[in-house]
């Protein structure tokens, strides 16, 4: 199955979703975006630099260190945050770091009215099938 193919799928299976994407930390690139609408390029940009920012950002990254040390774990490049939700006026964003490959994400955007828990459930099911696309 085709990167569009699996955004597309998870789109329609995850509540009230209106845009699905899977970002490149590593590269700052957009894989792949499936909309509801049409958004300008620079604002698709501007999500795969948010959601590298999010994951891997300098005080991300410090703050991973901390929780390490602090429970006696090695540096061994893994990552603490998996997951992370962000609640806007009329949005829920979902960006769930790639179990298979650390540097990439699955970003989804719903309304606001969904169901917090099934966008959650949802969103995670569907990251399998994306991760095994890209």
């Amino acid at each position: 199955m085709s990167l569009d193919t699996a955004l597309a799928k998870a789109q329609q299976i995850v509540p009230e979703c209106v845009a699905a994407g899977y970002v490149d930390m590593s590269t700052g690139m957009l894989l792949g975006v499936k909309t509801v609408d049409s958004h300008p390029q620079e604002v698709l940009d501007l999500v795969a630099a948010a959601t590298a920012d999010l994951f891997q950002g300098q005080s991300v990254t410090a703050i991973e260190k901390l929780f390490r040390r602090s429970r006696g774990q090695a540096e061994d490049g893994s990552h603490y945050f998996k997951e992370i939700v962000v609640f806007s006026e009329n949005l829920i964003h979902v960006f769930l770091r790639s179990k298979k490959k650390r540097d990439q994400s699955a970003v989804f955007v719903c309304r606001g009215s969904a169901n917090i828990g099934m966008v959650i459930a949802k969103t995670r099911s569907s990251l399998a099938e994306i991760e095994g696309a890209a």
